[in-house]
């Protein structure tokens, strides 16, 4: 018999605030758990959209589990999807895993087989949602940019995180706002097997995954908004593999957004939003506005390679991995010297053993890498503005990658590349009247 996945009704129990999923793959049987914060409003537990949501997040965690295997099909016999509820999972487990697929050699594009009753209801009915925002804080710079932008816009939220540990708890604390924390329990069998033979294993949607578990807490604790920091540079890929691109960042981009918003706003008849504050900036943009405030430069970190499921072990910023490189990067042009140096603890830039990782950020050799970094045109207009920095322009690094840079790119795209970055994009989904109080205090 082929083999499917199978995707079983996940149970809640409000007493304890428990969560339970169950998958099966062949003959191995899963089972994850989210503990959510106790005082739910018992109405919203009950609710159609609270029933439905539950039943969304069941696939989107099920991808986790999916991959062991990969199958084309996928069974869930118990849940019932609308239409543009199919279009969603399928591209969850298509686009989503497009990094996973391409870096196992797997063709599932066009090609996974989902197979669920038909919801004939595609818009269920608005729960009573306060005008309250949910924020995810992931413990880097993006995160602690939106704090700061709604702070002074006047707009109330609640910082969220599911498994938060090192740089999330200690920016929380700098915000110094009562967060709203999830635990996530992901069955050990899973991860036991993603690392034996016969068994594939790789990069998951996680803004995906985090997203529905926030909006589960949304309904259940009475949030109108969730409101993400995913800047525009998400949406370029990495390669193309199977005839599409594939993106390491592909449920952070504006294409994911706007699906997500959609069928978020489908489940609970229009009464909760979803959209990214920071979507209109690039990374360099984000990074300029960051340097304006000083009171999160020793608690936060973008640094993956130091930021693991048992938490921070390490220095904030390990200054090897191409996310440090980035950030380091994005940073200089617009940071005094002294103070991103003494966030890092050492200059990036003038360590020769580094410039293969910087060549990959800028184009100038290899791919992009499978990591949350900006454009590749916009890291090369960063090394041209540091070429012509008096506090850059002699480091190591600089001075290697500046004849290919200005050979491949030429000065003057440089310079109307670094102009666009600074340039605020009108394409996002923030609504109009935020968007125009942030627009007003972000300049």
């Amino acid at each position: 018999m082929t083999e499917f996945f199978r995707i079983d009704r996940p149970s809640f129990d409000p007493a304890t605030g428990e969560v339970r999923f169950a998958y099966g793959l062949g003959d191995l049987g899963f089972t994850e758990i989210l503990t959510l914060p106790q005082g739910a409003d018992p109405a919203a537990a009950q609710s159609p959209a609270f029933a439905k949501l539950l039943d969304l997040t069941a696939f989107v965690l099920g991808v986790s589990y999916f991959k062991l295997r990969a199958p084309f099909r996928i069974e869930a016999p118990a849940i019932a999807l609308s239409e543009a509820e199919r279009v969603f999972v399928t591209d969850v487990y298509e686009n989503g895993l497009g990094e996973f697929y391409a870096r196992n050699n797997l063709a599932r594009f066009g090609r996974l087989t989902l197979e669920t009753p038909l919801d004939a209801e595609a818009r269920k009915a608005a729960p009573t949602l306060p005008q309250r925002t949910l924020l995810p804080i992931g413990g880097g710079k993006d995160s602690l940019v939106s704090v700061d932008l709604l702070s002074h816009v006047g707009v109330e939220f609640t910082p969220f995180a599911v498994n938060p540990k090192g740089p999330i708890v200690t920016s929380v604390e700098a915000i110094g706002k009562a967060p709203l924390y999830v635990t996530r329990t992901l069955d050990p069998e899973m991860i036991r097997l993603g690392k034996e033979p016969g068994y594939y294993n790789g990069h998951v949607p996680s803004t995906a995954i985090n997203s529905m578990i926030a909006a589960l807490c949304a309904v259940l604790f009475g949030y109108d908004q969730i409101v993400l920091s995913n800047e525009r540079s998400a949406s370029e890929g990495n390669v193309v593999f199977d005839g599409r691109e594939t993106n390491h960042q592909y449920s952070k981009s504006l294409g994911f957004e706007l699906l997500i918003a959609g069928i978020l706003a489908d489940a609970t008849g229009g009464a909760l939003r979803y959209f990214s504050l920071l979507r209109p900036y690039s990374e360099a943009r984000i990074a300029s506005l960051f340097t304006q405030g000083g009171r999160f430069d020793r608690v936060f970190s973008s640094c993956n390679r130091n930021f693991r499921l048992n938490g921070n072990d390490g220095p904030l910023w390990c200054g090897e991995c191409p996310k440090c490189h980035f950030v380091f990067l994005i940073f200089a042009p617009f940071m005094a010297k002294e103070r991103l140096l003494s966030i890092f603890g050492k200059n990036l830039l003038d360590t020769l053993e580094n410039e293969r990782s910087f060549r990959e950020l800028a184009g100038l050799a290899g791919q992009k890498p499978w990591e949350c970094v900006g454009e590749i045109l916009e890291a090369a207009a960063c090394f041209y503005t540091l070429t012509r920095h008096a506090d850059w322009h002699e480091d190591a690094v600089v001075r290697a990658i500046k004849p290919d840079l200005f050979a491949q790119y030429g000065e003057e795209k440089l310079q109307l590349a670094m102009a666009e970055c600074l340039t605020d994009s009108h394409d996002h989904h923030i609504p109009p009247a935020l968007a125009a109080k942030v627009a007003a205090y972000a300049v």
